[in-house]
């Protein structure tokens, strides 16, 4: 079993979504939750639910193996 490196998935989140010049509320709106859950993902344990990973993935423009820390690219 793949064993997800959150430290990873929290600090790319927040470089992608700085990279992105989205705000968070912007990254919420696409992605349908509120800016506050969005902060949680990258501030706190809380991980979005897969079909929310997915449209993070698609509005930030990257690869969900790059997101989980599992790939460099």
């Amino acid at each position: 079993m793949i064993e997800l490196k959150d430290q990873a998935f929290k600090t790319r989140l927040k470089e992608e979504l700085e990279n992105s010049k989205l705000t968070v509320k912007q990254l919420a709106e696409k992605i349908g939750v509120s800016p506050e859950m969005v902060t949680q993902y990258y501030t706190t344990k809380k991980l979005p639910k897969l079909d929310t990973f997915v449209r993070i993935c698609k509005a930030l423009n990257v690869s969900a193996d790059y997101l989980l820390g599992l790939s460099d690219i």
